[in-house]
């Protein structure tokens, strides 16, 4: 599964779908696809997914794919993972927007 993030304020960006729900998640949501956050909650869940970046941004995120030999490559840590939905919240927030996610 691929989930979409979209605001007006933004281009749209494409995750995978383990790694989207975990960061949906880090955003104080309810990790349910399609969801949204109205213009007033932004900064908050920005707030809450920089903070989960700061505390565990070494970590790596689920969904790592498995190359050929089936042994897993180096993973994605979340701060590398995060960076673009953060892009997309800060710009959001800034243009008083909201943010919504879907399949």
């Amino acid at each position: 599964m691929l989930v979409t993030f979209r605001t007006p304020a933004y281009a749209d960006i494409t995750m995978f779908g383990d790694v989207a729900l975990a960061l949906i998640e880090y955003m104080g949501h309810s990790p349910t696809v399609p969801g949204a956050l109205a213009a007033e909650d932004v900064p908050g869940a920005l707030q809450r997914l920089r903070q989960a970046v700061e505390a565990k941004g070494g970590e790596a995120l689920p969904g790592s794919p498995e190359n050929d030999s089936g042994s897993r490559e180096e993973q994605v840590s979340l701060a590398h993972r995060a960076l673009p939905l953060v892009k997309l919240l800060e710009a959001a927030a800034e243009a008083e927007a909201y943010v919504m996610w879907d399949r």
